[in-house]
């Protein structure tokens, strides 16, 4: 029987990347993709594991694996620095404020 590749490991590495490169967006849009990669993944490697001798690219399904993991830890940390951001520099009375957030950013960027 002719090898067929895995379900999904194009998307899979595809959507691991981009939650990766999204990670600046405040970490959540990012954070959605990398979570759905990783969804995709282990389904695709539960597939594998039921007939390993069907599918031929399980290295490739690793890797996007590997990625979407990645983004995962960069989304999370890059979510914590926002939270941190707000919550410590900012503050909350200061997010309804333009000019309020303005002068605690620069005061905090004099103060480094």
């Amino acid at each position: 029987m002719e090898q067929q590749k895995l379900p999904n490991t194009g998307a899979i590495i595809g959507l691991s990347i981009a939650s990766i490169l999204l990670c600046w967006c405040y970490g959540v849009l990012g954070l959605l993709l990398s979570i759905v990669a990783l969804i995709l993944a282990s389904k695709a490697t539960k597939a594998y594991n039921t007939e390993p001798e069907l599918y031929s690219d399980f290295g490739s399904l690793k890797t996007g694996k590997i990625l979407a993991i990645i983004g995962i830890v960069l989304n999370v940390l890059f979510l914590l620095f926002m939270v941190w951001l707000i919550f410590s520099v900012i503050g909350v009375d200061a997010l309804q404020d333009e000019e309020l957030m303005k002068e605690r950013l620069e005061e905090y960027i004099n103060n480094q």
